[in-house]
């Protein structure tokens, strides 16, 4: 069971990710994105960005570090092998370039549980190098319980 006690729990900033051009591209394949925004650096250009454009879920990159530390927290008590994605926001204040520079900062909004399982919700604050705000990713994590014999349920 998810230690409740996290609620609240802000975990240092990551260390910066530079975001690259081939990154970009090779992320928005993966989720068959075509658009010359993710993929050209002139046509991002000719459109006001200095290169190209991640596709909006890119920011899961960031998260993810940030993800990791609440999943190395041993006092967080949350069991990788129990964990199903159970839900993902962006709030964005801008695009995310190539060049980009970010830092998240995760904070743990909520932990509750519903049905023997646990599910932990935390928000992913990430900056630029100005420590100017890009993107807030919200994510909610659902950790299974465990059946009497400790298999997930």
């Amino acid at each position: 069971m998810v230690n409740p006690d996290i609620q609240g729990r802000v975990y240092p900033p990551t260390a910066p990710y530079l975001v690259g051009r081939e990154k970009v591209r090779e992320f928005a394949r993966a989720v068959l994105s075509g658009s010359p925004l993710h993929h050209d650096p002139e046509v991002a250009r000719a459109a006001g960005y200095a290169d190209v454009v991640a596709p909006p879920t890119f920011a899961i990159a960031v998260q993810d570090l940030t993800l990791q530390q609440l999943l190395a927290d041993d006092e967080a008590a949350v069991d990788f092998s129990r964990v199903v994605h159970g839900d993902q926001r962006f709030t964005y204040s801008r695009p995310i370039v190539a060049g980009d520079e970010l830092t998240g900062t995760m904070t743990v909004t909520s932990v509750k549980r519903l049905g023997g399982n646990s599910m932990v919700t935390s928000a992913t604050e990430i900056v630029d190098a100005a420590g100017d705000h890009v993107v807030t990713a919200i994510s909610t994590l659902v950790v299974r319980a465990a059946d009497e014999t400790g298999a997930a349920a």
